[in-house]
C-alpha cells in the first residue's frame, strides 16, 4: 500500500514492480468528457471534487512515466480524502493473476490485455450512485449530459485552485428538490425520486462503505429505486468490489453470452451461469471482457432515441 501525505511525492515502483495503467484504473470515475466533478487527461492528471465525512474536498493526482506519483488535496475534507488515495490508485486490489491462465481462451486473453488495470476504490457510495442512477433506462450519452447539467444547476465549486470543477450536488440540496424540478433536465419522476432517496440516506453511506460489499449491497437495495443493476455498477468503483455484476443491463449479458459461449443473445440467468466459475472475480471478468472481447451480434435497425424531456 502506498501511503501519501498531503502534497507529497512517492515512487510507486517501490511498492509494485508491475506497470499500472493509472489512466485506465481511474477511468471509471469520469462520466463523460464533460463530467464537472472529475477530470482525467492524457498528461497523467486526475482531479476530482467530492464529499467526505468531514465535508467537501478536492484531490489532484499526477503521475509520470518513471512511476512517480504526486497527490494533493484541498478543502475541509482534505485529510479524509488523502486517506483514500491508495484505494483510488488500486493499491488495495490484490488482483487475479490466475485469470490470465484460465482454461477459457477469451477470459485468459482479456485478463492478459487488462493485467495493468487495477480495481480502484473511492469509498464514496454517494458520489458513485448519483451518475449511475441517471444511467438507468437511458443511453450513456444522455446520462452523461444529464449528470453535467445536474451538477451545474445544483452544485457548488469544488475546493482548490481549479476553475469549473464542481462537487456532486450536496445531499441537503438534492433531497429538497421536488421531483418535477428534474424534468427539464430530462430526468423523469422515477429516477428523480431515487436521487432524492439516496440523498436522504447519504449520511449512513460512510458506515456502509466500511462493510463487506455484499452487506453494503443489501443495505443499498433497501433504498427505493436502487436495485441489482445500480449496485452492480456502483459497487465496483465505490468499494473496489471485483465481484459486482450489473444484472439487468441491456448489453452486458449479450456480450458475456457471446464471448463465453458463442451465443448471440443471453439472459441474465445465463450470464450468471457462465460467470459462476469466476465467483469472487465476476465483475473483473465482466469488465475485462467488455473492454477487450468481441461485440455481440446486432440485429435490426438502431432504436430511435427520444429524449426523456419529451416524454
Amino acid at each position: 500500500m502506498v501511503m501519501l501525505e498531503r502534497g507529497s511525492t512517492t515512487d510507486r515502483t517501490a511498492v509494485d514492480r508491475r506497470t499500472v495503467d493509472l489512466g485506465a484504473t481511474l477511468g471509471w470515475y469520469r462520466h463523460g468528457a464533460s463530467d464537472p466533478t472529475t477530470w482525467l487527461d492524457r498528461c497523467g492528471r486526475f482531479v476530482r471534487g467530492t464529499w467526505t465525512p468531514d465535508g467537501p474536498a478536492t484531490v489532484a493526482i499526477h503521475w509520470s512515466p518513471d512511476g512517480r506519483i504526486d497527490a494533493e488535496t484541498w478543502g475541509p475534507g482534505a485529510d479524509c480524502l488523502m486517506a483514500t488515495v491508495p484505494g483510488l490508485l488500486g493499491d488495495l486490489d490484490e488482483g487475479a493473476d490466475h485469470l490470465e491462465t484460465d482454461p477459457h481462451p477469451t477470459v485468459a486473453a482479456c485478463a492478459r490485455a487488462r493485467r495493468h488495470v487495477r480495481h480502484s476504490r473511492s469509498g464514496s457510495l454517494y458520489h458513485e450512485l448519483l451518475p449511475t442512477i441517471l444511467e438507468q433506462r437511458i443511453t450513456a450519452g444522455e446520462a452523461k449530459q444529464q449528470w453535467a447539467r445536474l451538477c451545474f444547476e445544483l452544485s457548488a465549486p469544488a475546493p482548490g485552485p481549479f476553475s469549473r470543477l464542481y462537487l456532486p450536488p450536496a445531499p441537503g440540496v438534492l433531497r429538497r428538490q421536488p421531483s418535477w424540478w428534474f424534468h427539464p433536465l430530462g430526468i423523469e419522476r422515477k429516477r428523480a425520486q431515487t436521487l432524492i432517496e439516496v440523498a436522504r440516506h447519504a449520511s449512513k453511506m460512510w458506515e456502509w462503505a466500511d462493510r463487506a460489499p455484499r452487506e453494503a449491497e443489501r443495505m443499498l437495495q433497501l433504498i427505493p429505486g436502487v436495485g441489482v443493476w445500480t449496485t452492480g455498477v456502483a459497487l465496483g468503483p465505490a468499494l473496489g468490489d471485483a465481484d459486482a455484476v450489473p444484472v439487468g443491463d441491456y448489453h452486458v449479458k449479450n456480450i458475456i453470452g457471446f464471448n463465453l459461449a458463442g451465443e448471440a443473445r443471453a439472459s441474465d440467468e445465463r450470464m450468471l451461469q457462465l460467470l459462476e466459475p469466476y465467483a469472487g472475480q465476476r465483475g473483473r471478468v465482466v469488465r475485462s471482457v467488455c473492454a477487450h472481447g468481441a461485440s455481440a451480434r446486432k440485429f435490426g435497425p438502431r432504436q430511435r432515441i427520444l429524449p426523456m424531456a419529451r416524454w
